[in-house]
């Protein structure tokens, strides 16, 4: 299970990655160098700066927000999803419970 990081220590990563940017030749050179520094990992620290630029506008994605609804959305389908088969059932052995060949 993964370990949960204090969002004080997160939003000082994103905003160290963003404000070294230009002195690295990339986004994954910058976040490797602060996840060194603060102790994390290099590829944690680089999806955060990634989607803070996302939810920034700076690079095309789903921001946050999207993402929060999407993932409830989906557990909102599963769930009636589970409902529509246990519906579906019952009627199944009910209707199995009412034929007259049965009895």
């Amino acid at each position: 299970m993964p370990k949960k990081i204090d969002p004080a220590v997160k939003a000082r990563c994103v905003r160290q990655v963003l404000e070294h940017l230009p002195e690295y030749p990339s986004l994954t050179a910058a976040a490797e160098a602060v996840a060194r520094r603060e102790g994390l990992g290099k590829e944690t620290v680089r999806r955060w700066a990634a989607q803070a630029q996302i939810d920034g506008g700076q690079r095309q994605g789903a921001t946050s927000e999207e993402l929060a609804e999407i993932k409830e959305l989906k557990a909102k389908v599963r769930r009636l999803e589970e409902d529509n088969e246990i519906l579906r059932r019952a009627s199944i052995f009910f209707a199995g419970e009412l034929d007259p060949r049965n009895r």
